[in-house]
């Protein structure tokens, strides 16, 4: 009877986090930070929206993270009933399940007004990742202030804009530098990959959510085709993280059969250690390339629309992470119309020839890992259990 009694008591006693990430990589950032708040205490549960890294850490999701990682102005109103309706339950869900704090992991504009919510109910609520406030739309800030209650920043440059505006707001680094080697291991990520030493390869990543891939997966097939032609020592490597974005890239490679493509399930790191360079569309995948001192072209492209409306509200001149912390164009990026095949064969081709660009570009990137390298599990959760009695 006793040892029943002290198992309620240990479920009634749980402190209860909300926690909502959107995408890759925010289930990257969150599975860092679970583990590191589990390692400081035993009592806490994580519920709300979670990807497979945090699942296996035992975050409970209530929706599938494919809900939420839809990209650019026309693909999200496609979604946007599902995307409200979803939101709302989840609220529900909260209010109905009082939470002790709640985190959003990225995903700014669904996060904001469930942690503007959540704080008018007297619920803490912590953002971590700030959104590029420096980039476009910077009067985004002032929802910011009335949304959360502390900011976790990854890069090095945020906390200033925050400070400026009175929002409470701690420089925690990227994950990913402390992940990956200062020094980056080519020839044991060829031997995981059984690439010959010789191999001139290309690592491809074409984005993360089905619409990018959508959008890159011709583009980046057609690429690969006039490189090999002037390269046919050339390997491509292709790394995919869902059935779904694997499946439109197989289509579009259906009738290119003698074409050295290598589809990958995962190993997005071991690709692009084992690179020559990289061509990879705009995101976090670009931080990746850098942190790895690799060379690489960076893409995108959207809707004609969407991209109208994106370059309108543009605050910088490049897009790329790697260019925005290091302030200048360390290395190409290749957007929308200017996104052919043959310009992004062409570059790529032309970065690797350049050995002098190739020693200032790894310069560089060095020097970003150094910035980044915080321990940023462990400083996010400290932050968090300041919140926690």
């Amino acid at each position: 009877m006793f040892q029943l009694a002290a198992s309620y008591a240990s479920i009634f006693s749980m402190v209860r986090i909300g926690i909502v990430a959107g995408e890759a990589s925010g289930d990257l950032l969150g599975s860092h930070l679970i583990e590191a708040l589990k390692q400081k205490r035993s009592d806490i549960e994580f519920v709300g929206i979670a990807g497979p890294k945090m699942l296996r850490l035992g975050a409970k999701s209530l929706f599938p993270i494919e809900r939420l990682s839809v990209r650019g102005y026309i693909e999200v109103l496609k979604h946007l009933w599902g995307l409200l309706k979803l939101r709302r339950q989840l609220l529900n869900h909260y209010l109905d399940n009082p939470l002790d704090l709640f985190i959003g992991i990225d995903a700014p504009d669904f996060n904001f007004w469930l942690e503007k919510k959540l704080k008018n109910h007297g619920v803490k609520t912590i953002h971590y990742v700030s959104p590029s406030i420096w980039a476009w739309r910077k009067n985004r800030i002032k929802k910011i202030k009335c949304a959360v209650t502390e900011v976790l920043a990854l890069f090095p440059f945020e906390p200033a804009l925050y400070q400026n505006e009175g929002v409470q707001v701690s420089y925690v680094g990227h994950p990913l530098a402390d992940i990956l080697p200062m020094i980056p291991d080519t020839a044991g990520a060829r031997d995981i990959l059984k690439l010959d030493a010789k191999d001139f390869v290309v690592a491809m990543l074409p984005g993360s959510r089905q619409s990018e891939v959508q959008q890159h997966a011709h583009l980046f097939v057609q690429a690969a085709k006039r490189i090999y032609a002037e390269r046919p020592d050339a390997k491509f490597l292709v790394p995919l993280i869902t059935r779904e974005t694997r499946q439109i890239f197989e289509l579009e490679i259906f009738n290119e059969h003698d074409l050295p493509i290598d589809l990958l399930f995962g190993h997005a790191h071991d690709a692009m250690e084992a690179a020559d360079v990289v061509i990879v569309a705009s995101g976090t995948a670009t931080l990746e390339a850098a942190l790895l001192k690799k060379p690489m072209v960076i893409t995108y492209r959207m809707s004609k629309l969407s991209w109208q409306l994106l370059k309108r509200m543009r605050l910088q001149p490049y897009v790329g992470l790697p260019n925005i912390l290091a302030g200048k164009f360390v290395v190409p990026e290749l957007l929308q119309d200017d996104a052919t095949p043959d310009n992004l064969a062409q570059t790529a081709l032309k970065l690797v020839s350049d050995k002098d660009n190739l020693a200032e570009i790894k310069k560089e990137f060095t020097a970003i890992h150094h910035s980044l390298k915080q321990n940023t599990a462990e400083k996010a959760a400290a932050a968090v259990l300041a919140y926690l009695k």
